[in-house]
């Protein structure tokens, strides 16, 4: 079910100090990429237990915890640690950090996963800009009633990643010498990893490459208005390319070998996607 007006209220409530760091960029940061905040001007910082309806992740690679960095004139709001689906948790309470950002008037969001390899030409290390995703976790964080002072009820998800920051992205990575690739996020339920089977299905389909979460945020921030950059860090090769078992330390392990990449890539590129909105 969608986000209550009680969560909504009880949200605007523990919001309101800090009011003045709205406007500027959200960024949801997936698994073992939570480091990238070390290289953040912090200015504040908000642990998810004080934030009303706010569980605690529960994944390695997830600090929970809200913190307000300087970025030029503006602020970015960074969430290191996100809810999934499959660890119990409604698609609507995956989305809050997203509510979070509407609340707090972010026009913009990045938000980054650790995905499974699907094409062939894919590489552990590899980051894949989002051009567009499938939803095959079979459920959406919109229904039940529309909030309307939230957005409308039927939002417009045809270029749910926005083509300017996927523009920005790619001359960024340029100046940088980085190889980015771009491709389609297939999100499924989880948590066990998908057969064989089910990636050619997947593969076959059009998806590049698979995760776990993001989806649900996603499709929020188009109802809330807010634009989005995805960025999928290929921890792995997906089951029946990989030619050995999957488990999440590996996930762990390529992300922490390409975290410095990785977080001079958002730096460079942050001041870009904000001065967009100016």
């Amino acid at each position: 079910m969608t986000i209550t007006a009680q969560q909504l209220d009880d949200l605007r409530t523990a919001l309101e100090p800090w009011k003045g760091y709205g406007g500027g960029l959200g960024i949801l940061l997936g698994s073992g990429l939570g480091g990238f905040i070390d290289r953040l001007e912090v200015v504040d910082e908000l642990p998810y237990e004080h934030l009303p309806h706010f569980p605690l992740p529960s994944v390695k690679g997830h600090r929970g915890v809200l913190s307000v960095a300087r970025l030029g004139s503006t602020h970015l709001l960074a969430f290191a640690g996100r809810f999934h689906y499959y660890e119990g948790h409604s698609p609507a309470t995956a989305a809050l950090p997203v509510r979070v950002m509407q609340l707090l008037g972010c026009k913009g969001m990045i938000v980054t996963n650790a995905a499974g390899g699907i094409n062939p030409s894919f590489r552990p290390g590899d980051l894949m800009i989002l051009e567009d995703h499938i939803n095959f976790m079979g459920v959406n964080p919109l229904r039940g009633e529309n909030r309307d002072e939230l957005g409308p009820r039927f939002p417009d998800c045809s270029t749910a990643y926005d083509p300017s920051y996927r523009r920005f992205a790619d001359e960024v990575a340029a100046t940088m010498d980085l190889q980015l690739r771009h491709g389609v996020y297939a999100a499924v339920a989880g948590p066990s990893y998908e057969t064989p089977a089910e990636i050619r299905m997947l593969g076959r389909m059009g998806a590049d490459a698979v995760g776990m979460s993001t989806v649900p945020e996603v499709i929020t921030a188009r109802h809330a208005g807010i634009r989005v950059l995805g960025i999928s860090c290929i921890s792995n090769l997906a089951a029946g390319i990989s030619k050995v078992p999957l488990d999440h330390k590996e996930v762990i392990e390529v992300t922490e070998r390409i975290k410095h990449t990785f977080a001079s890539f958002l730096i460079e590129l942050m001041p870009r996607m904000a001065a967009n909105h100016e």
